[in-house]
């Protein structure tokens, strides 16, 4: 199953300094030395225009960090997905650790997202992970039942993408080891088989996220049922962001 490298730039970049990053990934991106891997950027809402036009005719795709449910209407502050399909967005990342604790989203409002995102011909990339806590109590896994049979999209068309992100080695500098790693995405792929079937779920990407880096991404993407990575800070930084596009090709 060829990656998916997928860049979360989070709250972070001007026109100036996002324009230039999104030129430097497509540049690379269609050069002869590129990775054999998908890549994916999600810049802020604010940028999803200009970056459009720097990855116009690269294998880049675009990506955004988050959508409302509905088609249109009184939702103040939000973006409907016709209106991240109109930008050329591909993909969208819904429940993400950081809006489930900041903005209170449950299990029930993610699904409807990703339900959303895939009518609109995007492919969501949902979220999951555990607390530092609930590892610590043993319930790593128990979470993470809980928290696909309450996201996961109705069977049905259109792709998705999981996110395995453990709370607790977001932006921490922290990692999981490879076994936890092993043992959280067998167990993601073994709920996903029992959702949506044997061979649906054994094609759907598992993405490994949490403080990935060049120097831990190798190990990481060798890892059983890893499809790729969903990168936070290091994807701010051209270079490092290419090593682990590198390290998973």
């Amino acid at each position: 199953m060829r990656k998916l490298i997928a860049g979360n730039w989070k709250m972070n970049g001007l026109r100036e300094d996002g324009t230039a990053l999104a030129k430097t990934i497509a540049e690379r991106a269609r050069g002869n030395d590129a990775p054999e891997v998908d890549w994916l950027v999600c810049p802020p809402f604010t940028l999803l225009h200009a970056v459009a036009d720097q990855l116009a005719g690269s294998p880049v795709r675009l990506g955004a960090q988050d959508c409302h449910y509905a088609e249109n209407g009184a939702h103040t502050g939000d973006v409907a997905p016709a209106m991240l399909r109109d930008l050329c967005c591909s993909h969208v990342i819904v429940g993400h650790s950081e809006r489930r604790q900041n903005h209170g989203e449950t299990n029930e409002l993610v699904q409807a997202k990703a339900e959303a995102a895939r009518a609109h011909g995007m492919t969501p990339i949902l979220c999951i992970g555990e607390t530092q806590a609930e590892r610590d109590a043993g319930r790593a896994m128990d979470v993470l039942t809980r928290q696909l049979e309450g996201s996961l999209p109705a069977a049905g068309d259109g792709e998705l993408v999981i996110a395995y992100e453990p709370v607790w080695a977001i932006g921490t500098g922290r990692t999981a080891t490879a076994d936890d790693v092993r043992a959280a995405h067998a167990h993601v792929r073994a709920q996903l088989k029992k959702t949506y079937g044997e061979m649906s779920g054994a094609q759907m990407r598992i993405l490994y996220g949490g403080s990935v880096k060049p120097a831990n991404a190798g190990d990481l993407m060798a890892t059983d049922d890893v499809n790729g990575a969903l990168v936070g800070g290091a994807s701010l930084k051209p270079d490092d962001f290419w090593r682990i596009g590198e390290a998973a090709g």
